[in-house]
């Protein structure tokens, strides 16, 4: 298990794996618009009130414009980006099959950016980051302080709470402490 920093110090200081992360940043972007519509599809019916979907709707669309500028880093290092065929999403795994409800499909979202949070920080605050990877995390990171107070705040306390275990195995299976 590592934390944010170490795991930041390793990827930055290997070529190769910080474009395997890129590749990975640009994955999880491109599919999060997509599971944020699946999403809404399913249980957008339920939420209290409209402007809620339209706020995850908004979410969905910065999420797509997060892959088009981490696309832009790996074009930049020779690289078309790609939605990954057939990888296995370690995190989602344990923390899809909770998601019984807007509030608890919002509860798992919440969980979920507050730990992207968590790197993107790490990454926009270092001196020593690639620039164009800490300019662009810079610029994503007021985003998904967005998204994840605009998750936290559609749903209860009691489904924040509930969604904890498949965080934390989610958590666990990347190998991350939270």
């Amino acid at each position: 298990m590592r934390t944010s920093s170490e795991w930041w110090r390793q990827v930055k200081a290997d070529p190769a794996l910080l474009l395997d992360w890129l590749r990975k940043q640009y994955h999880g972007e491109a599919t999060a618009a997509v599971r944020m519509r699946e999403f809404l599809a399913r249980f957008g019916g339920q939420a209290r009130d409209p402007r809620w979907v339209a706020t995850v709707e908004e979410i969905a669309r910065q999420e797509e414009a997060h892959a088009g500028w981490v696309g832009e880093l790996l074009r930049a290092r020779g690289e078309e980006p790609a939605v990954i065929s057939g990888k296995v999403e370690r995190y989602w795994q344990a923390t899809l099959p909770g998601i019984e409800s807007w509030e608890s499909g919002c509860a798992v979202a919440a969980h979920a950016e507050a730990m992207r949070l968590e790197r993107i920080r790490v990454i926009a605050a270092d001196p020593d980051a690639p620039a164009d990877v800490r300019e662009v995390f810079a610029r994503i990171l007021p985003q998904e302080e967005f998204h994840e107070r605009a998750f936290r705040a559609f749903a209860s306390d009691e489904a924040l709470t509930a969604a904890l275990k498949g965080h934390a195995a989610g958590a666990e299976a990347l190998g991350l402490v939270t």
